[in-house]
């Protein structure tokens, strides 16, 4: 149990894998006392109360922030203005108001719209973890033991606010870490955003083609594991797309320069080349796959 940490009332808007694996994590550290969870379908919070996930279902976020002390909304980018701009006149003075948002310059420009001054409490964060899967359903503790999690403090967040926050994710079981708004968008832009939009894009282009059916029948392991995030929440990832746009728009266009020259050379048969390219890319993941692999917890 973490001593250092006590959250009264926690309310989490968007009652989803990351917030409901939140939920438990901090249920497996004892450090919070009333969970209330607010979202749009009845029948998630339904499930999520079932579970144990959660204690209280308010679906107004004016209500649910009522007397809560730790406010986490997990809701997709798109939402966020609306959500932040619902609970600025009923949010308390004391609140530490955080998030779990993948693209941190329009999390806080989403705030600036809402708040006439960006509370002491706003905290924006951003935990590096998650699965394919969505729903409360898919939730587990363990989601962050290990994990890294970016905190991005503004000028305005409060010493004591950015600590409560910093506590709440290391009693998940998480490694938290400070960065520059802008550079994390940049970073993550490179390591998580491109990804996804080349996994969806490459199952596209396939669907698409005629003998479809016959691809993705004969498709085997390695198409599975490429594609994976391509079974991520398709409204999350266009939201993330276009908060990110700009420094997303410009890794695609590399990424873009870089293929281009992968046809030719696999056109022209530049066996040099292929091997330089291929070499060089399987060190570097071999080294950042033992790199993850020594900062595992203990079993």
């Amino acid at each position: 149990m973490n001593e250092t940490l006590r959250i009264k009332r926690l309310c989490l808007i968007g009652v989803g894998l990351i917030g409901g694996s939140l939920l438990r994590a901090l249920r497996r550290a004892g450090v919070v006392d009333e969970i209330v969870g607010c979202g749009r379908s009845r029948d998630s919070l339904e499930i999520a109360l079932k579970l144990g996930v959660i204690d209280r279902i308010e679906q107004d976020p004016v209500q649910a922030v009522s007397g809560a002390d730790m406010v986490v909304v997990a809701v997709p980018l798109g939402a966020m203005q609306s959500i932040f701009t619902a609970i600025a006149p009923v949010l308390a003075a004391d609140a530490v108001l955080t998030d779990v948002g993948s693209a941190k310059a329009s999390v806080v420009r989403a705030a600036e719209q809402a708040f006439a001054d960006l509370p002491g409490g706003f905290v924006p964060g951003h935990p590096i973890a998650g699965t394919e899967k969505n729903g409360v359903e898919a939730s587990f503790a363990e989601l962050f033991d290990g994990r890294r999690v970016i905190l991005t403090p503004t000028a305005q967040s409060s010493s004591t606010a950015v600590s409560r926050t910093r506590a709440m994710w290391q009693a998940c079981g998480a490694e938290v870490i400070e960065m520059d708004i802008t550079h994390h968008d940049e970073v993550l832009a490179a390591t998580s955003h491109l990804p996804h939009m080349l996994a969806y894009s490459l199952v596209d282009m396939l669907a698409r083609r005629d003998d479809s059916q016959e691809i993705f029948d004969y498709a085997a392991g390695g198409f599975r594991d490429f594609t994976r995030i391509a079974s991520s929440d398709p409204t999350m990832w266009h939201d993330i797309a276009l908060a990110n746009q700009g420094a997303l728009a410009t890794l695609l266009e590399q990424f873009s320069l870089d293929l281009q020259k992968l046809a030719e050379v696999v056109r022209e048969g530049d066996s040099d080349y292929l091997k330089t390219l291929f070499t060089r890319a399987k060190q570097a993941r071999d080294e950042f796959c033992e790199t993850q692999e020594r900062g595992k917890p203990a079993p």
